[in-house]
């Protein structure tokens, strides 16, 4: 990403590295921000505070509906940011199916709806988007299957549109987060890093042109074990 004001959309972006990346695009100066939230009342105070830099969208990314509305608010936009997600904790053979669907509906399906609806957008305004992904998009954490397998999925999603939209000039970012201070995270027993850390790599990254990501510390040592030894990434993962 070029542009150095972009006009830029965040889902989930009520709290955590959403509510953090919406607070740093501002502060870099973005034209305006466009915050997706299910509830839209969430925003209100960034909202305020914003002098009307920060559009509120009701935005629930597995609701086909809002998500066609959303794209036909923010046609403008140069920068998308898919950072709604969910996670449960629980393996692969304990875990509810609903928890399971839950995560692959929200991180996976819910993400493809967004590309779907806005990479006509970002064709047309010569944009940029990124991919909220996680380190688990490289190997799973048992206690975590249903968001491990839907962040894999999103991984190859994201590697297989990358190549989709070379040609038309739209960059790709895949961002490849380890455990984050976040509501989302507050079970997950690690060091994490802080959202405003997170977001300012994040943000970093992107106006470098980097395609993959990796925003503190950790992920950046999982990458480098990866990169090393795939195997020895998976051993790691399961004494989480």
């Amino acid at each position: 990403m070029t542009q150095s004001q972009p006009i830029a959309l965040v889902s989930g972006a009520n709290r955590g590295i959403g509510l953090a990346l919406v607070e740093t695009l501002l502060e870099r100066g973005a034209q305006r921000v466009y915050a997706g939230a299910r509830d839209p009342q969430s925003l209100s105070e960034l909202v305020q505070k914003s002098a009307g830099k920060v559009i509120p969208l009701r935005l629930d990314v597995t609701n086909r509906a809002q998500v066609a509305e959303a794209a036909q608010q923010a046609k403008d936009i140069t920068l998308l940011i898919n950072n709604a997600g969910r996670a449960a904790f629980g393996n692969a053979l304990d875990s509810s199916d609903a928890d399971i669907e839950g995560d692959m509906l929200t991180n996976y399906f819910g993400t493809l709806s967004m590309l779907r609806a806005f990479v006509p957008v970002l064709k047309a305004n010569s944009g940029a988007l990124a991919n909220l992904l996680s380190v688990v998009s490289l190997a799973p954490i048992p206690g975590i299957a249903g968001y491990s397998a839907s962040k894999a999925a999103l991984w190859s999603l994201t590697l297989a549109l990358r190549e989709n939209l070379r040609a038309d000039k739209v960059a790709v970012h895949g961002i490849y987060p380890g455990p984050v201070d976040t509501d989302m995270a507050k079970d997950f027993q690690a060091d994490k890093s802080t959202p405003a850390s997170v977001a300012a790599a994040i943000l970093d990254g992107i106006a470098a042109g980097t395609e993959d990501i990796y925003p503190d510390p950790m992920s950046r040592q999982v990458h480098e074990i990866w990169q090393t030894d795939p195997k020895e990434l998976q051993r790691f993962f399961a004494a989480f």
